[in-house]
Protein backbone atom coordinates (compact mmCIF):
# COMPACT_ATOMS: atom_id res chain seq x y z
CA UNK A 1 0.00 0.00 0.00
CA UNK A 2 2.74 2.47 0.97
CA UNK A 3 4.59 1.69 -2.24
CA UNK A 4 1.40 2.26 -4.25
CA UNK A 5 0.86 5.66 -2.64
CA UNK A 6 4.38 6.73 -3.59
CA UNK A 7 3.90 5.46 -7.14
CA UNK A 8 0.62 7.37 -7.26
CA UNK A 9 2.41 10.59 -6.22
CA UNK A 10 5.03 10.02 -8.92
CA UNK A 11 2.27 9.40 -11.46
CA UNK A 12 0.50 12.66 -10.56
CA UNK A 13 3.73 14.62 -10.79
CA UNK A 14 5.38 13.12 -13.86
CA UNK A 15 2.47 11.96 -16.01
CA UNK A 16 -0.39 14.22 -14.97
CA UNK A 17 1.82 17.26 -14.35
CA UNK A 18 -0.15 18.24 -11.24
CA UNK A 19 1.14 20.99 -8.98
CA UNK A 20 2.82 20.17 -5.69
CA UNK A 21 -0.16 21.70 -3.87
CA UNK A 22 -2.61 19.36 -5.64
CA UNK A 23 -0.42 16.29 -5.16
CA UNK A 24 -0.11 17.02 -1.44
CA UNK A 25 -3.88 17.46 -1.12
CA UNK A 26 -4.54 14.13 -2.91
CA UNK A 27 -2.01 12.32 -0.75
CA UNK A 28 -3.40 13.75 2.48
CA UNK A 29 -6.92 12.67 1.47
CA UNK A 30 -5.65 9.12 1.00
CA UNK A 31 -4.04 9.18 4.44
CA UNK A 32 -7.26 10.51 5.97
CA UNK A 33 -9.35 7.74 4.43
CA UNK A 34 -6.74 5.16 5.40
CA UNK A 35 -6.94 6.35 9.02
CA UNK A 36 -10.77 6.22 8.97
CA UNK A 37 -10.77 2.75 7.42
CA UNK A 38 -8.34 1.40 9.99
CA UNK A 39 -10.31 2.83 12.92
CA UNK A 40 -13.73 1.72 11.70
CA UNK A 41 -13.06 -1.46 9.73
CA UNK A 42 -9.68 -2.59 11.12
CA UNK A 43 -8.34 -2.63 7.57
CA UNK A 44 -5.10 -0.89 6.70
CA UNK A 45 -5.00 -1.50 2.96
CA UNK A 46 -7.42 0.84 1.16
CA UNK A 47 -6.63 -0.84 -2.17
CA UNK A 48 -9.22 -3.50 -1.32
CA UNK A 49 -12.20 -1.60 0.05
CA UNK A 50 -15.83 -1.68 -1.06
CA UNK A 51 -18.14 1.25 -1.68
CA UNK A 52 -19.97 0.85 1.66
CA UNK A 53 -16.73 1.71 3.46
CA UNK A 54 -16.28 4.85 1.36
CA UNK A 55 -19.94 5.69 1.89
CA UNK A 56 -19.42 5.46 5.67
CA UNK A 57 -16.56 7.94 5.38
CA UNK A 58 -18.76 10.30 3.39
CA UNK A 59 -21.50 10.10 6.04
CA UNK A 60 -19.01 10.81 8.83
CA UNK A 61 -17.61 13.85 7.00
CA UNK A 62 -21.10 15.26 6.37
CA UNK A 63 -22.04 14.65 10.03
CA UNK A 64 -18.91 16.56 11.06
CA UNK A 65 -20.05 19.59 9.11
CA UNK A 66 -17.69 19.26 6.15
CA UNK A 67 -19.23 20.95 3.11
CA UNK A 68 -20.44 18.89 0.15
CA UNK A 69 -17.87 20.53 -2.13
CA UNK A 70 -15.04 19.56 0.26
CA UNK A 71 -16.37 16.00 0.49
CA UNK A 72 -16.52 15.81 -3.31
CA UNK A 73 -12.92 17.00 -3.53
CA UNK A 74 -11.74 14.28 -1.14
CA UNK A 75 -13.67 11.60 -3.03
CA UNK A 76 -12.13 12.91 -6.27
CA UNK A 77 -8.74 12.10 -4.72
CA UNK A 78 -9.88 8.52 -4.04
CA UNK A 79 -11.32 8.27 -7.53
CA UNK A 80 -7.98 9.33 -9.03
CA UNK A 81 -6.16 6.79 -6.86
CA UNK A 82 -8.40 3.88 -7.89
CA UNK A 83 -8.19 4.96 -11.51
CA UNK A 84 -4.40 4.73 -11.14
CA UNK A 85 -4.72 1.22 -9.66
CA UNK A 86 -6.92 0.24 -12.61
CA UNK A 87 -4.42 1.70 -15.06
CA UNK A 88 -1.59 -0.29 -13.46
CA UNK A 89 -3.82 -3.43 -13.37
CA UNK A 90 -3.69 -3.81 -9.60
CA UNK A 91 -7.48 -3.89 -9.31
CA UNK A 92 -10.11 -4.99 -11.81
CA UNK A 93 -12.86 -2.57 -10.81
CA UNK A 94 -13.08 0.65 -8.84
CA UNK A 95 -15.25 0.79 -5.70
CA UNK A 96 -16.43 4.22 -6.87
CA UNK A 97 -17.87 2.96 -10.15
CA UNK A 98 -21.48 3.96 -9.33
CA UNK A 99 -20.72 6.87 -7.00
CA UNK A 100 -22.53 10.15 -7.61
CA UNK A 101 -21.08 13.37 -6.28
CA UNK A 102 -22.97 15.23 -3.56
CA UNK A 103 -24.89 18.26 -4.70
CA UNK A 104 -23.26 21.54 -3.82
CA UNK A 105 -24.24 25.10 -4.72
CA UNK A 106 -22.08 26.64 -7.41
CA UNK A 107 -20.07 29.55 -6.08
CA UNK A 108 -20.09 32.60 -8.30
CA UNK A 109 -16.58 33.99 -8.53
CA UNK A 110 -16.71 37.77 -8.53
CA UNK A 111 -14.08 39.24 -10.87
CA UNK A 112 -12.20 42.46 -10.22
CA UNK A 113 -13.60 45.55 -11.92
CA UNK A 114 -11.68 47.42 -14.61
CA UNK A 115 -11.26 50.25 -12.10
CA UNK A 116 -9.69 47.91 -9.53
CA UNK A 117 -7.26 46.61 -12.15
CA UNK A 118 -6.44 50.13 -13.26
CA UNK A 119 -5.82 51.18 -9.65
CA UNK A 120 -3.48 48.24 -8.99
CA UNK A 121 -1.55 48.64 -12.23
CA UNK A 122 -1.28 52.42 -12.33
CA UNK A 123 -1.98 54.03 -8.96
CA UNK A 124 -0.13 51.81 -6.48
CA UNK A 125 3.50 52.58 -5.68
CA UNK A 126 5.53 49.39 -6.15
CA UNK A 127 8.84 48.76 -4.35
CA UNK A 128 11.83 50.05 -6.26
CA UNK A 129 14.13 47.60 -8.01
CA UNK A 130 13.78 43.91 -8.78
CA UNK A 131 10.82 42.95 -6.57
CA UNK A 132 8.66 45.87 -7.66
CA UNK A 133 9.26 45.13 -11.36
CA UNK A 134 8.56 41.44 -10.77
CA UNK A 135 5.36 42.00 -8.78
CA UNK A 136 3.83 44.36 -11.33
CA UNK A 137 4.76 42.02 -14.20
CA UNK A 138 3.20 39.04 -12.39
CA UNK A 139 -0.09 40.95 -11.94
CA UNK A 140 -0.05 42.26 -15.51
CA UNK A 141 0.71 38.83 -16.94
CA UNK A 142 -2.15 37.20 -15.00
CA UNK A 143 -4.59 39.86 -16.19
CA UNK A 144 -3.40 40.10 -19.79
CA UNK A 145 -3.10 36.36 -20.52
CA UNK A 146 -5.38 34.48 -18.09
CA UNK A 147 -2.43 32.22 -17.27
CA UNK A 148 -2.83 29.74 -14.40
CA UNK A 149 -0.76 30.19 -11.25
CA UNK A 150 1.25 26.99 -11.77
CA UNK A 151 1.80 27.91 -15.45
CA UNK A 152 3.20 31.28 -14.43
CA UNK A 153 5.45 29.78 -11.77
CA UNK A 154 6.89 27.25 -14.23
CA UNK A 155 7.24 29.70 -17.13
CA UNK A 156 10.72 29.15 -18.60
CA UNK A 157 13.05 31.64 -20.21
CA UNK A 158 13.36 29.53 -23.37
CA UNK A 159 9.59 29.69 -23.88
CA UNK A 160 9.46 33.48 -24.10
CA UNK A 161 9.47 34.85 -27.66
CA UNK A 162 9.52 38.63 -27.39
CA UNK A 163 10.13 39.10 -31.12
CA UNK A 164 6.71 37.53 -31.82
CA UNK A 165 5.08 38.65 -28.55
CA UNK A 166 4.21 35.12 -27.45
CA UNK A 167 4.69 32.75 -24.51
CA UNK A 168 4.61 28.96 -24.56
CA UNK A 169 3.04 27.48 -21.42
CA UNK A 170 2.61 23.93 -20.21
CA UNK A 171 -0.96 23.49 -18.97
CA UNK A 172 -2.96 20.70 -17.44
CA UNK A 173 -2.30 17.17 -18.69
CA UNK A 174 0.97 18.39 -20.24
CA UNK A 175 -0.87 20.34 -22.94
CA UNK A 176 1.23 23.10 -24.46
CA UNK A 177 -0.34 26.28 -25.78
CA UNK A 178 0.95 29.54 -27.21
CA UNK A 179 -0.31 32.72 -25.59
CA UNK A 180 -0.14 36.11 -27.28
CA UNK A 181 1.14 38.97 -25.14
CA UNK A 182 0.66 42.69 -25.61
CA UNK A 183 3.68 44.74 -26.78
CA UNK A 184 3.56 46.67 -23.49
CA UNK A 185 3.96 43.37 -21.62
CA UNK A 186 6.92 42.41 -23.83
CA UNK A 187 8.62 45.66 -22.85
CA UNK A 188 7.96 44.98 -19.16
CA UNK A 189 9.48 41.50 -19.52
CA UNK A 190 12.59 42.97 -21.16
CA UNK A 191 13.07 45.47 -18.35
CA UNK A 192 12.47 42.78 -15.72
CA UNK A 193 14.95 40.37 -17.33
CA UNK A 194 17.64 43.07 -17.30
CA UNK A 195 17.03 43.69 -13.59
CA UNK A 196 16.87 39.93 -12.92
CA UNK A 197 20.37 39.53 -14.39
CA UNK A 198 21.72 41.70 -11.54
CA UNK A 199 20.69 39.27 -8.80
CA UNK A 200 23.67 38.12 -6.75
CA UNK A 201 22.68 34.46 -6.99
CA UNK A 202 20.45 32.73 -9.54
CA UNK A 203 19.79 29.18 -8.38
CA UNK A 204 17.04 28.43 -10.93
CA UNK A 205 18.12 30.25 -14.11
CA UNK A 206 15.68 28.37 -16.36
CA UNK A 207 12.61 30.01 -14.78
CA UNK A 208 11.47 33.55 -15.59
CA UNK A 209 10.12 34.49 -12.19
CA UNK A 210 12.46 34.29 -9.21
CA UNK A 211 12.65 35.50 -5.64
CA UNK A 212 15.34 38.01 -4.72
CA UNK A 213 17.36 34.98 -3.55
CA UNK A 214 17.32 33.64 -7.11
CA UNK A 215 15.00 30.66 -6.60
CA UNK A 216 11.74 29.80 -8.39
CA UNK A 217 8.54 31.28 -6.96
CA UNK A 218 6.15 29.04 -5.01
CA UNK A 219 2.35 28.87 -4.82
CA UNK A 220 1.94 30.61 -1.48
CA UNK A 221 4.25 33.50 -2.38
CA UNK A 222 2.31 34.20 -5.58
CA UNK A 223 -1.00 34.01 -3.71
CA UNK A 224 0.22 36.44 -1.03
CA UNK A 225 1.55 38.78 -3.70
CA UNK A 226 -1.84 39.05 -5.43
CA UNK A 227 -3.80 39.22 -2.18
CA UNK A 228 -1.60 41.94 -0.70
CA UNK A 229 -1.69 44.29 -3.68
CA UNK A 230 -5.41 43.91 -4.32
CA UNK A 231 -6.22 44.43 -0.64
CA UNK A 232 -5.24 48.05 -1.25
CA UNK A 233 -7.94 48.62 -3.86
CA UNK A 234 -10.64 45.96 -3.38
CA UNK A 235 -12.99 44.90 -0.58
CA UNK A 236 -13.80 41.59 -2.26
CA UNK A 237 -13.48 38.61 0.06
CA UNK A 238 -11.45 36.53 -2.38
CA UNK A 239 -8.38 38.09 -3.96
CA UNK A 240 -6.35 35.37 -5.63
CA UNK A 241 -4.53 34.48 -8.86
CA UNK A 242 -7.60 32.51 -9.95
CA UNK A 243 -9.80 35.59 -9.58
CA UNK A 244 -7.40 37.40 -11.93
CA UNK A 245 -7.78 34.54 -14.43
CA UNK A 246 -11.55 34.83 -13.99
CA UNK A 247 -11.28 38.60 -14.51
CA UNK A 248 -9.30 38.13 -17.72
CA UNK A 249 -12.00 35.89 -19.19
CA UNK A 250 -14.90 38.03 -17.99
CA UNK A 251 -13.45 41.30 -19.30
CA UNK A 252 -12.75 39.74 -22.70
CA UNK A 253 -16.29 38.40 -22.96
CA UNK A 254 -17.78 41.69 -21.78
CA UNK A 255 -15.92 43.43 -24.58
CA UNK A 256 -17.18 41.13 -27.31
CA UNK A 257 -14.62 38.30 -27.44
CA UNK A 258 -15.76 34.99 -28.91
CA UNK A 259 -16.33 32.23 -26.34
CA UNK A 260 -14.30 29.70 -28.36
CA UNK A 261 -11.35 32.08 -28.53
CA UNK A 262 -11.45 32.62 -24.76
CA UNK A 263 -11.60 28.84 -24.33
CA UNK A 264 -8.38 28.44 -26.32
CA UNK A 265 -6.61 31.23 -24.44
CA UNK A 266 -7.55 29.68 -21.08
CA UNK A 267 -6.44 26.22 -22.17
CA UNK A 268 -9.80 24.60 -21.43
CA UNK A 269 -10.54 21.21 -22.99
CA UNK A 270 -14.27 21.95 -23.36
CA UNK A 271 -16.59 24.92 -23.65
CA UNK A 272 -18.39 23.82 -20.49
CA UNK A 273 -15.38 24.89 -18.43
CA UNK A 274 -15.31 28.31 -20.09
CA UNK A 275 -19.03 28.94 -19.74
CA UNK A 276 -18.70 29.42 -15.97
CA UNK A 277 -17.22 32.82 -16.82
CA UNK A 278 -20.20 33.99 -18.83
CA UNK A 279 -22.55 34.98 -15.99
CA UNK A 280 -20.85 38.35 -15.65
CA UNK A 281 -21.01 38.88 -19.40
CA UNK A 282 -24.73 38.10 -19.26
CA UNK A 283 -25.26 40.79 -16.62
CA UNK A 284 -23.42 43.24 -18.87
CA UNK A 285 -25.65 42.27 -21.80
CA UNK A 286 -28.75 42.66 -19.63
CA UNK A 287 -27.66 46.18 -18.71
CA UNK A 288 -27.12 47.12 -22.37
CA UNK A 289 -30.43 45.49 -23.27
CA UNK A 290 -32.39 47.43 -20.63
CA UNK A 291 -30.73 50.70 -21.54
CA UNK A 292 -31.25 50.28 -25.27
CA UNK A 293 -34.60 48.55 -25.76
CA UNK A 294 -37.51 50.96 -26.52
CA UNK A 295 -39.92 48.92 -24.40
CA UNK A 296 -37.90 49.75 -21.28
CA UNK A 297 -38.22 53.51 -21.74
Amino acid sequence: MENNKQKFKDYLEKEKNYSLHTITAYYNDLLEFEKFNKANFEQENIDEVNYSQIRSWIVEMVDNGISNSSVNRKIASLKAYYKFLLKTRQIITTPLLKHKALRSPKKIQIPFSEKELNDVLHHIVYPSGFEGLRDKLVIDLFYSTGIRRTELIHLKMINIDLSNNTLKVLGKRNKERILPILPIISKQIQVYICERANLEVIANPEFLFLTKKGVKLNDSLVYRLINNYFSNVSEKVKKSPHILRHTFATHLLNNGADLNSVKELLGHSSLASTQVYTHNSLSELQKVYKDAHPRNR
